[in-house]
């Protein structure tokens, strides 16, 4: 399995997800403004994986700050946290790794310069071991709903690629794999950058899982065949409520299986829910380069001048779900409300 990131020899190292499945380089990152550089440009991606990515680049910041007076190491680590927050907003799981982050701090208060890098550090490293083992959690609770011979859907990709590794989304499927369940998974191109295309079919057909790859606009027609059973997908927010901001295009899926019967699952990590937002109408939605439309993998497809809008998610309200599936269970949208982290 492909790891997204880790923490080696004092860098930060990513895979560069901008150049699968043709090529696997990583990027050895040194200073903070590389893994704050990759995240924006989607060297990594995917929300559990960029909280990850975000706190890691922090501690490599706060390792290279050339100081012992804490109240300057401290206003240099503000700077440091603010530029990673901006760097995706939709996605809450940077802004939850940021402040555990503040949280280690802030309890240390009395502790040296370097001390509080090292814990800094291993609170990071920590995050990332704690995916792993959160994800697998998703995978066991979410398995119970993969049946003998079922077609699943997915949109974009919650992968291993997506997170520290087993992936949210993609546990089940693993897990239903290891128990010998067949299954089998359409998997949703996901333009403008390809994500399902890309990612997730070279990680379903590395663990021998059968897939196959369709065109976004395809969906519908496979639901009034009755060929979907289930659609399964990832959040980058989750509210209060229980509305999910996810991949552009989710939201269309939503619609298309309520007027199909097909019921509609979300995989994600408590730390993906918000709880200081009510609804989705608060949800920040990133909007990214126009050049990621009018071009796939460097190649102009639009006339030269066209103007294009490049939205990378939509919000699926909680009406349209039928349950979220976290580590600590799977939930139907009103009752997250009562989870706390």
């Amino acid at each position: 399995m492909l790891k997204s990131i880790e923490w080696k020899n004092g860098k930060v190292v990513i895979l560069d997800q901008t150049l699968l499945p043709h090529r696997i380089e990583y990027i050895e990152c040194s200073d903070y403004r590389e893994v704050r550089d990759a995240i924006k440009k989607l060297g990594i991606r995917g929300a559990p994986a960029i909280g990850i990515a975000a706190a890691m680049g922090i501690a490599l910041g706060a390792s290279n700050l050339r100081t012992e007076d804490r109240k300057e190491f401290l206003a240099s680590i503000d700077l440091i946290m603010k530029e990673m927050l901006e760097t995706r907003p939709t996605a809450v799981n940077i802004r939850w790794a940021v402040e555990r982050l503040r949280k280690i701090i802030n309890i240390n208060n009395k502790t040296s310069v370097s001390e509080l890098k090292e814990l800094i550090k291993k609170e990071a490293i920590k995050i990332l071991e704690e995916d792993i083992e959160t994800n697998r959690a998703i995978g066991l609770n979410g398995v119970v709903l993969i049946k003998e011979n079922m077609n699943i859907l997915t949109h974009c990709n919650a992968g291993a690629l997506a997170t520290g590794g087993y992936g949210t989304v993609t546990a089940p499927m693993f897990i239903a794999r290891e128990r010998g369940i067949k299954f089998h998974v359409f998997v949703d191109e996901t333009r403008p950058v390809l994500q399902g295309a890309r990612l997730t079919t070279l990680e379903l057909m590395n663990a021998g899982i059968d897939c196959t790859l369709i065109t976004d606009n395809s969906a519908g027609a496979l639901m009034k065949k009755r060929l979907i059973d289930m659609v399964l997908v990832g959040a980058d927010r989750i509210t209060k409520k229980g509305d999910v901001a996810n991949k552009i295009g989710t939201y269309s899926l939503a619609v298309l299986a309520r007027e199909n019967r097909v019921p509609f699952y979300v995989a994600a990590p408590v730390s993906s829910i918000d709880f200081t937002i009510l609804d989705g109408n608060d949800i920040p939605i990133e909007e990214r380069p126009e050049e990621e439309v009018t071009t796939v993998m460097g190649v102009r497809i639009a006339p030269e001048g066209v103007k294009a809008l490049n939205m990378a998610f939509d919000v699926t309200p909680s009406d349209y779900i039928t349950g979220i599936i976290t580590e600590k269970g799977i939930f139907r949208p009103e009752e997250l409300k009562d989870l706390t982290y």
